[in-house]
């Protein structure tokens, strides 16, 4: 199973660099890419950029009732929390650490 990340365009760059998968959409498609993200039963995490989707939870409730995967993961647009600099990488794996209750590797 993959780690995806539903991104806009000018993001999503970023997150393949970083080996990620990620799929792009607007805010008007995001919740149907996601849907599509879930039901092809690839991914064991998806992040989702919350200015896409503010709340990915509740926009997949019907759908990942009776799942485990993937985990949904709701973050900041990385251009914007770190504009000013910072560390995204450390950012990123507390996100997820506080999110699932342990570290990720990548």
């Amino acid at each position: 199973m993959k780690i995806g990340v539903l991104t806009d365009a000018e993001t999503a760059s970023g997150y393949r660099i970083a080996g990620l998968e990620a799929v792009t959409a607007t805010a008007d498609e995001a919740a149907k890419k996601l849907i599509e993200m879930i039901q092809s039963n690839q991914y064991a995490l998806v992040a989702v950029d919350q200015n896409l989707l503010p709340d990915p939870n509740k926009a997949t409730e019907r759908v990942m009732r009776g799942r485990n995967a993937p985990v949904l993961l709701s973050l900041p647009n990385l251009l914007d929390s770190f504009s000013g600099g910072g560390d995204a990488k450390a950012y990123m794996r507390r996100l997820v650490r506080e999110t699932i209750g342990f570290d990720i590797k990548l």
